[in-house]
């Protein structure tokens, strides 16, 4: 498959391009970002060509591969997909739920594949099961899921910044990976309620159709020391916790590149689709507007089919 990526920044040198370029299923054909000049230096260490024009790469292509801030990704992953690419997207989707349709419905009318780049759900195979076991359990009462990092604050640790982090903070960063755990195990958001903590810190209380709820703890501005991430379910099983050591950024892209090819060929949707990223969207949107609102519930709208 000859695929494209359309990005520069910090996530597109260690995570996309050595994936896409390793990769023995996919051909690295051209790379495009906003910084032409860096397009330059990602395509020529790995072997190819930087393109000025992100529609010629589209038309050269049969996939693209995104490494954009969402609001510019929705824009041209719709222009891809209207052209019938196939597309392998980064969390959040979209910054707003009617860019995110957008999204969406131009892959269903192109017949295109997508898949959303999840880092856990295209973890180790321990992390995969993980999360199939629990779903395959049921019966949970409540679960706790906590996504801290110290990107920002007084003692900011390295890592990946950009403007569009600043702007919408941990709820919209790693808000997608806490629900994209807690979906598939516990079920469909039914209402959401958050509250504000220190600087980006949002915390979340979630309601699901399997009738548990969650409590979300989010961060982009933890103290070094107390960083970490943690998923725990509790219910008739007992308790469970998440594996959360995986191998790498780049083994998981890899894994979500066999996840396209292989939704490609079999032309059905993937569990990790333009759809599924569609819904973690509309979760995220119902959470702020219930930070707006002072902490009301606030209901996501019903899914689509």
């Amino acid at each position: 498959m000859r695929i494209g990526l359309l990005g520069t920044g910090p996530w597109a040198e260690r995570v996309h391009a050595p994936s896409l370029s390793e990769h023995p299923g996919v051909e690295l054909v051209g790379v495009w970002g906003r910084r032409a000049e860096a397009a330059r230096e990602l395509a020529e260490r790995h072997g190819a060509r930087a393109y000025d024009d992100p529609d010629a790469l589209v038309a050269d292509v049969d996939a693209v591969a995104f490494a954009l801030p969402p609001g510019v990704q929705a824009e041209l992953a719709a222009r891809a997909a209207g052209a019938g690419r196939h597309l392998l997207l980064e969390k959040p989707l979209a910054d707003t739920v009617p860019a995110a349709r957008r999204v969406v419905e131009a892959a269903r009318r192109a017949g295109a594949a997508s898949v959303v780049f999840f880092t856990l759900r295209f973890g180790t195979p321990e992390q995969q099961a993980w999360i199939g076991e629990q779903a395959a359990h049921g019966g949970w009462f409540t679960a706790r899921a906590e996504w801290l990092a110290p990107v920002f604050g007084d003692r900011p640790a390295p890592g990946p910044d950009s403007p569009w982090r600043r702007e919408r903070g941990a709820l919209w960063d790693v808000g997608p990976h806490a629900l994209s755990v807690l979906l598939p195990v516990l079920g469909d958001v039914t209402d959401v309620t958050a509250a504000r903590g220190p600087l980006d810190t949002v915390h979340l209380v979630t309601h699901h159709e399997g009738g548990a709820s969650a409590t979300l703890t989010l961060s982009l501005s933890a103290p070094p020391a107390a960083a970490g991430t943690a998923v725990e379910l509790r219910g008739r099983a007992g308790t469970a916790a998440l594996p959360v050591h995986g191998d790498g950024p780049q083994a998981a892209h890899g894994r979500a590149v066999d996840a396209l090819l292989s939704t490609a060929r079999s032309g059905g949707p993937h569990p990790c689709g333009a759809g599924f990223g569609l819904r973690v969207v509309e979760v995220l949107d119902a959470a702020e507007r219930s930070l707006r609102d002072g902490g009301s519930v606030q209901r996501p709208p019903a899914p689509h089919s």
